[in-house]
């Protein structure tokens, strides 16, 4: 139930960001009558997304290294195995990397996956917390989480420039860039609920898939005392694909990309 009524309230956003997207689409329409709606259509939902996809996929895995089928990894390669199988998944590719910091982040889509960890959370978390935090980033996937943020980040894109091209035809160009911004802050809280809402569900869907929610309860309150003090290597732009996003910043706690850890791991143990 509780799941049900999270992707619910995920609907429900997306369907506010769709309705912005559509009006922002029929008034470039009417801009450029020339090129018709169907066009911009798709190239505002899907070469423009593709193309992020593509370039955000590239930007996260950069630094990352192939994870070796042996030693101390073979474990982790097993466990991934066995959850894609249950989740009817293919088996995503694994990579790892210094992060500075214990994280874990999934990238692209399903049935073409990528899973990475950090070095330094594989040092940290006992088996079952690691499989927590990989049935977690595994359930990124069978959503399709990626994308949707991907479409929702695009959907911001197109409105912002629509507020700005409507205002600017009476307004200065200060005027209209500030409305632009105004729009693209809107869209961003949007788009910032539904990715944590994502966070919950796949917390939640891993939990089914491990019979239980305390190991990825306690591999949190790991990977959150694990990052206390220490600077993460990771990109802003990954930082809200991984399992708990570390920046602390002022900016970070108004357009928060995952729910507080603590609310988290409450849930996980309700």
């Amino acid at each position: 139930m509780r799941n049900t009524q999270l992707k619910l309230r995920m609907a429900f956003v997306g369907f506010v960001l769709f309705a912005l997207y559509f009006a922002a689409a029929l008034f470039f329409s009417a801009m450029f009558p020339s090129i018709g709606l169907l066009p911009i259509l798709a190239l505002s939902i899907v070469v423009l997304p593709a193309a992020q996809y593509k370039f955000g996929k590239w930007m996260a895995l950069r630094g990352t290294e192939e994870m070796p089928n042996e030693g101390q990894y073979r474990e982790i390669h097993q466990m991934t195995e066995s959850l894609s199988r249950d989740m009817g998944l293919d088996k995503p590719k694994l990579v790892v990397q210094d992060m500075g910091v214990p994280n874990a982040f999934a990238t692209g889509r399903k049935g073409a996956g990528v899973v990475c960890v950090s070095n330094e959370l594989i040092q940290l978390l006992e088996r079952d917390e690691l499989e927590g935090v990989i049935a977690h980033e595994l359930a990124h996937l069978n959503n399709r989480d990626t994308i949707t943020m991907i479409l929702g980040q695009s959907v911001g894109m197109i409105v912002s420039y629509a507020v700005f091209f409507f205002v600017r035809d009476d307004n200065n160009f200060l005027v209209a860039y500030a409305a632009m911004m105004v729009a693209q802050l809107l869209t961003t809280i949007l788009v910032m609920a539904i990715s944590r809402y994502r966070e919950y569900v796949a917390d939640d869907d891993a939990r089914q898939y491990i019979g239980t929610g305390d190991p990825l309860a306690r591999a949190l309150e790991k990977i959150s005392r694990g990052a206390e003090g220490r600077e993460s290597q990771v990109d802003e732009t990954v930082s809200a694909l991984c399992i708990l996003n570390t920046d602390r910043s002022l900016m970070q706690k108004l357009f928060a990309s995952h729910p507080p850890t603590e609310k988290r791991i409450e849930k996980l143990r309700h």
